[in-house]
């Protein structure tokens, strides 16, 4: 057992038949929050728009961030039971959430979803693309076109298009933070239009910082590793979800709740001179790039 926060070194076999897979069905249960963790207003009165923020990765940043004094406004695609459990969680801390349901692969509700956090939370200074999917296939010659393009709207596309609609409404000092991928470093034998796309995001994420660097807006990215996270049982099948994780340095997993943190620091004053660059969370194994 993983002493600090009591989770397996491996995940037992399991898988589930729809994408973007739900947290209820999971065993065990991804660990999103640190009770032991004490706010310190990091970012008090900050609006965060987080893409995917309903379950895994998202939902660990949005509990975060609320811990940090962020209101928070929740854009998923149609995990509702997880959203509401979310929208829950971040009220009970005392902020504001509101949540967005929709397809980020379509820039119209990408302009309505920004239209909707400004009109109910009046601004927005934190947007969080961190949404994303997989599908795994064992061949290039079993990528098809309806999939290839699915990944690659979803995954780079939807980032796009939720800048192009934020840009208007973030001010001096506004953020943006980009979820990437280990497997944009290391590439992916099963995964190779999800691993293209999570590599687009690396030079997305350092085109946009020089491009936005006039405007005082910074752009990071963080590239995570194996993490316990719904997208994962619902994308594998159960003997490779058995093994997920096994092969990093810490040999397991890692929680959302592990990453979070990192996201804060980017969001923050702390990394006011940190702009264009990927922090890799992975478990141990090292980037070089």
């Amino acid at each position: 057992m993983n002493k600090i926060f009591n989770f397996p070194m491996n995940v037992p076999e399991q898988e589930q038949n729809k994408q973007p897979g739900l947290e209820s069905l999971m065993n065990p249960k991804p660990i999103f929050d640190n009770p032991n963790c004490i706010g310190s207003d990091k970012l008090l009165n900050k609006v965060a728009l987080i893409t995917g923020g309903d379950s895994g990765i998202g939902k660990a940043i949005a509990l975060a961030y609320a811990r940090e004094g962020a209101d928070i406004a929740i854009v998923y695609l149609n995990e509702h039971e997880d959203a509401e459990n979310t929208k829950k969680l971040i009220q009970a801390k005392g902020r504001k959430c509101i949540l967005i349901p929709g397809d980020i692969g379509d820039d119209i509700f990408c302009k309505n979803a920004i239209n909707k956090t400004i009109n109910e939370l009046k601004k927005i200074d934190i947007l969080l693309n961190n949404a994303g999917e997989q599908h795994p296939q064992n061949s290039i010659e079993d990528i098809t076109k309806q999939q290839l393009e699915r990944t690659f709207k979803t995954n780079i596309f939807g980032m796009f298009y939720m800048v192009k609609a934020a840009l208007p409404h973030l001010k001096e000092n506004a953020v943006i933070i980009n979820t990437s991928s280990i497997t944009a470093y290391k590439g992916h034998e099963t995964l190779i239009d999800y691993s293209s796309t999570k590599g687009a995001i690396v030079t997305f994420t350092r085109s946009l910082s020089l491009s936005l660097q006039s405007r005082k807006i910074r752009v990071n990215a963080v590239a995570p590793g194996p993490i316990w996270t719904p997208l994962i049982p619902s994308s594998f099948s159960a003997v490779e979800v058995g093994k997920f994780g096994s092969n990093t340095p810490m040999g397991r997993p890692g929680q959302p709740v592990e990453l979070c943190e990192t996201y804060v620091f980017l969001a923050s004053e702390g990394a006011s001179y940190i702009s264009g660059e990927t922090i890799h969370v992975n478990g141990g194994t090292v980037i070089n790039g």
